[in-house]
């Protein structure tokens, strides 16, 4: 499947998921901020949005379900954590470069990867810098997991059991970075 190919599929998803469901707010008005300030850069720099893209018209701070494509490298949705319902979509040739480009950020909380090829999936899972690694899916941590990022997103766990875990890098469903 082309990376067109797979954004055109991702949005179409997302699409019907609307149709049928409803998403939150985010939490303040400077999340939302945020998110309008990346989605922005990104198409000021080239990407394209295949849908959402921009607040939704009601009172509170809701922005829709957005698909980027051809998001460039260089992008700040690249590198800083944007905790909004934002997928950027960035081409890639090979799964070093892709784990590269990915590991090439000064936060690390979470990575989120799709692939057929159980070998990949473990490659992949344990080359990436970040504390939580979701493949295949997109939920991965529970309330009752202590959770954290390393690099910049690794300051604090969160949950009240955390503190067991304070002096470890745990990761939920693979092996420890210690």
């Amino acid at each position: 499947m082309s990376g067109i190919s797979f954004a055109n599929t991702v949005s179409v998803l997302i699409y019907e998921c609307l149709s049928h469901s409803t998403h939150g707010p985010l939490i303040h008005e400077r999340a939302v901020e945020k998110v309008v300030r990346h989605v922005n850069d990104a198409v000021q720099k080239g990407a394209q949005i295949l849908v959402g893209g921009s607040r939704i018209n009601r009172p509170g701070t809701f922005f829709a379900p957005t698909v980027l494509c051809d998001v460039p490298s260089n992008a700040l949705i690249n590198d800083e954590e944007t905790f909004g319902p934002v997928a950027a979509l960035t081409k890639f040739e090979t799964e070093e470069e892709v784990i590269k480009l990915a590991n090439d950020t000064a936060v690390g909380l979470a990575g989120y990867f799709y692939s057929r090829d159980i070998g990949r999936v473990w490659r992949v899972a344990e080359a990436l810098e970040v504390g939580m690694v979701g493949s295949n899916t997109g939920l991965i941590s529970q309330a009752a997991i202590p959770f954290g990022g390393i690099k910049e997103s690794g300051i604090g766990e969160s949950s009240p059991a955390a503190k067991v875990f304070v002096l470890k890098n745990f990761r939920s469903g693979g092996r420890s970075r210690n």
